[in-house]
């Protein structure tokens, strides 16, 4: 253990000079974990950091003494401040350096400062060190006596990235390969000291056969290869490596690299992918739907495979919850999903469907959902009670990347069947026209370390997660953070990401928290899995900007403002934002005070906001809230494109990235394609459930259906790429619940019957949303908030409307910035403007697929109706959309919706979003 106080410091180690007995098959039965020799270094820190195979900075460290770098092979090196070094088996000397590090050093390794010293390797010593890496390497400062001023681990990926990867990075079949007559086995693993296959006859019998596999020493790789084939059996790697904290351990892990597991991921399965036992009937013919023309033709659906399926009675039990549901083509939810591709929507993006460490892969059963009253906390206790054993989660805790998920299969010990019922709901969603994207979380692992759950950190540790100044994981993504920046994750990123549109026929991508990750690697993904697929693969994913890599800190990150010119799509918050009305983490009485555009702000102001609702008073502050928020809808309409200019609330021409959004350029794209437009996903509240807190108590069941409409006009009416919550079109709610991602079946149901929305099912877990149940429990408990059947199908209704609106005409999808800022004009803005009515005009004219010379479109956010002049408009021949003249029978208001071209004035009913054309 490293302890540091005022005078003393010490490393100590329980066995200097451990002997690692040879692994044997009895390995293959032991615990994933196998203590070898243990340091008594666990609580040490690793405050220096090799920047490649010879320099190391060791940052706030003082330059005075010498430097020394210290081996032991089971960390045996004591280290005591005021004493000489006792246990090291290698020592190397190394220099202080004072010249400037080469420029990628420094861009890479910027975020340690310049503080401290930069010391230098002999390059004499650099392939002993390599060797030794596999063991316990400490760097010590020593004083002109000899004795230990102090001493720390070293953070080694630089040196690993600089001596093994430039050679390991260009191999192209890690994990097993197949030939009729032999079977290589092959795992990167530069700092272990032994590597075998543990090889079982299946998923659960006794090993029957241990493998040893051999180390190329200059890329860290090692292979074996069999004299027959061994298809259908399964695997574990069996390693021999040095933990730091830990000491030398023996490692039965699964590999990396595995196409398929057992349950729970613990034992790998080796076959081919293109072996006949793992298609589907139909797979060799399946045809994916016809290439995007224009990336903004994109419309995308966010569907989590359980919620799709586990509460669809018109789905066989066996396959509720399953890969198989989406087989059944006359199932409520596949017959939604087809309406929903006919009115134009071209992708289902499935929420984590990769092997996730949470949800028990057999055994999993889900509580039966209390009968009790709807602002009961009865059913959210059965939900928290199961959390660990029910067949729910989101699947944000990733295991194997490349892998499908066993829960979603119908026998997750086989592993061939995961394999084949993943194909076949791919191969049932292209039949209905419908691409596939699949949502990736290449940011973070479920676990690290020596955990049971751990794979990357078992194999190389401390190499594949990235590490704070003290050599501690990050963890600001909520789980263990991985390091993309370092050559071998990213590779594995880009390969698992290749194999899924190659052996899977995935169509795009969504990444979580993509602004972890460098946006070189995520160019690079880009070009390999468009290479792979023979057309474009579309990437979409969250550019926030936070934690560790905040601001560039360790790489230009894939984040909103660096994404500019890239092609690669992110996730707008503004429009989101402004619509919804607060942020994501508001709690308490701001959840219900902080209004947004579509649910009251300054015109309809809830019990919590006493501001006036007259829209012709004086520029209070609500009112200018209200018109900020007018200009962020109108640059989520404009696609966020950073150079496109409108007229502001102030009156004055600005580009949108002149306006302020938290203190950064509110537009930020350069073409529509890099941007994804939406106003409720699977994270914080659904929109019906944030507008049941934020509209008047009053509302009407109808109305808060018409502000439901208006939310998804926002976004298909936008343009970039719309993206909608599975569900939003039914009114979705989750009985007010914040965070869903472990609340079970209960608060996360969808009714493909449309006749129930399911608020009102009880609060929901306290553990996230108990700090609010006062303010919760009186809502739930009100039946006027909960919608009819013929509300939720109204809304349906429309909303398909909205869906067939869109994909008629490119004028809603323009392809360029250039074509928008020729084309599209925002009427009704300035001081002058009626802050409630978003208005634009577009101009189809020599446009392709346009349909129409010219479009308008209003989206009066209102309790009442407006007319909206439009000078330049005058003497035209609007009328009404098609879609929308088909709907006068089903929405009465959109009968008092007028043009007059004398006067070049538009009518627009309360809370009603119009399309007028030109044919």
């Amino acid at each position: 253990m490293i302890l540091r106080s005022l005078q003393f410091f010490t490393i100590i180690c329980l066995s200097a000079n451990a002997s690692t007995a040879p692994q044997a098959l009895a390995d293959c039965h032991a615990q994933p974990s196998t203590v070898i020799s243990r340091a008594a270094e666990h609580g040490a820190d690793a405050r220096a950091v090799w920047l490649d195979a010879t320099l190391l900075r060791w940052p706030g460290t003082a330059s005075n003494g010498t430097f020394k770098l210290v081996y032991s092979n089971g960390g045996g090196v004591i280290a005591q401040i005021g004493k000489k070094i006792t246990g090291a088996q290698r020592a190397f000397e190394l220099s202080l350096q004072r010249i400037p590090i080469p420029a990628h050093l420094h861009t890479r390794f910027k975020y340690l400062g310049e503080s401290g010293v930069l010391l230098q390797l002999q390059v004499g010593d650099k392939a002993a060190v390599a060797e030794l890496i596999q063991g316990q390497l400490l760097l010590v400062q020593i004083d002109n006596r000899g004795r230990v001023q102090d001493a720390t681990a070293i953070q080694h990926a630089g040196f690993i990235d600089a001596v093994y990867s430039p050679k390991a990075q260009l191999i192209q079949d890690f994990g097993v390969s197949l030939t009729d007559k032999d079977t290589q086995f092959k795992l990167w693993a530069p700092t272990a000291s032994a590597v075998s296959v543990c090889l079982y006859p299946d998923a659960k019998k006794p090993a029957q056969r241990l493998i040893t596999l051999q180390k190329d020493a200059a890329s860290g790789v090692w292979t074996a290869r069999t004299n027959s084939n061994l298809s259908n059996r399964s695997y574990q790697f069996l390693i021999d490596v040095y933990a730091h904290g830990t000491g030398q351990v023996r490692n039965l892990v699964s590999d990396p690299y595995s196409i398929s597991l057992n349950a729970n991921g613990e034992r790998s399965y080796i076959a081919e992918l293109n072996a006949p036992e793992l298609m589907p009937e139909g797979w060799a013919e399946n045809v994916r739907p016809a290439a995007l023309k224009h990336t903004t033709d994109m419309s995308i659906y966010e569907l989590h495979v359980r919620d799709f399926s586990a509460n669809d009675a018109s789905v066989p039990a066996a396959q509720r919850g399953k890969y198989l549901a989406f087989t059944q083509s006359e199932s409520n939810g596949m017959r939604h999903l087809a309406a929903l591709q006919k009115a134009g929507l071209t992708d289902v993006h499935l929420l984590p469907v990769f092997d996730f460490a949470t949800v028990p892969e057999t055994g999993c059963k889900s509580p039966e959902i209390p009968s009790a009253a709807p602002d009961s906390e009865a059913q959210q206790a059965a939900a928290e009670q199961s959390r660990a054993s029910d067949c729910f989660n989101w699947g944000y805790d990733p295991k194997h990347f490349g892998a499908p998920e066993g829960s979603y299969a119908s026998d997750a010990n086989a592993g061939k069947v995961r394999v084949r019922e993943f194909r076949a709901m791919v191969d049932a969603l292209h039949r209905n026209g419908l691409r596939v994207g699949m949502d990736v979380v290449y940011n973070h692992t479920s676990h690290s370390g020596q955990h049971p759950q751990s794979v990357l950190d078992r194999i190389v540790p401390g190499y594949y997660h990235r590490l704070n100044p003290k050599g501690e994981i990050e963890r600001s993504t909520c789980c263990d953070n991985t390091a993309t920046e370092h050559t071998m994750m990213s590779k594995l990123m880009i390969d698992t990401a290749v194999r899924w549109v190659r052996d899977y026929r995935v169509d795009s991508f969504r990444f979580d928290l993509m602004g972890h990750q460098p946006l070189s690697e995520m160019l690079a993904l880009q070009k390999a899995v468009d290479a792979e697929g023979g057309k474009p693969v579309q990437l979409v994913g969250e550019g926030w900007n936070f934690g560790e890599v905040a601001n560039n800190a360790r790489f230009v990150q894939s984040a909103q403002l660096s994404l500019a010119g890239s092609g690669i799509a992110s996730y707008s918050d503004r429009a989101r934002d402004a619509a919804r009305g607060g942020g994501c983490c508001d709690s308490g009485f701001a959840i219900v005070r902080k209004q947004g555009f579509l649910n009251g702000l300054h015109y309809h102001p809830n019990a919590l906001n006493s501001t006036s609702n007259g829209l012709n008073g004086a520029l209070d502050a609500s009112r200018i809230e209200l018109l900020k928020a007018g200009d962020l809808m109108r640059l989520g309409l404009a696609g966020s494109l950073a150079s496109y200019r409108m007229t502001n609330y102030q009156g004055k021409l600005v580009k949108l990235s002149d306006i302020d959004y938290a203190g950064q350029p509110a537009g930020y794209v350069a073409e529509p394609s890099e941007v994804v437009n939406y106003v409720e996903n699977h994270d914080n509240p659904t929109l019906f459930d944030l507008n049941v807190l934020k509209l008047p108590i009053e509302t009407s069941a109808a109305d808060r259906a018409r502000v439901q409409i208006l939310g998804a006009a926002s976004v298909l009416l936008s343009q970039g790429i719309p993206y909608i919550h599975a569900g939003m079109e039914g009114l979705r709610s989750k009985s007010l619940d914040r965070n869903s991602y472990d609340s079970g079946d209960g608060f996360n149901r969808i009714d493909w019957t449309f006749t129930n929305n399911y608020f009102g099912s009880g609060l929901p877990p306290k553990s996230d949303n108990g700090a609010n149940y006062a303010i919760f429990k009186p809502l739930l408990g009100n039946p006027q908030l909960k919608p009819s059947a013929a509300d939720i199908q109204w809304t349906r209704d429309r909303f398909l409307e909205l869906m067939r609106i869109r994909a008629s005409t490119s004028m809603l999808r323009m392809p360029s910035a250039a074509a928008i800022q020729q084309r599209l004009q925002f009427i009704n803005t300035g001081p002058q403007q009626i802050p409630t009515v978003l208005a634009a005009i577009i101009d189809g004219k020599n446009l392709p697929d346009a349909a129409f010379q010219r479009l308008a479109f209003f989206i009066n956010v209102d309790v009442r109706a407006h007319t909206i002049a439009a000078p330049s408009e005058a003497g035209l021949r609007y009328s009404l959309h098609p879609v929308q003249l088909a709907a006068v029978a089903e929405d009465a208001r959109l009968a008092d919706a007028k043009f007059d071209p004398k006067r070049a004035e538009f009518s627009v009913p309360a809370r009603t979003a119009l399309v007028y054309v030109v044919e």
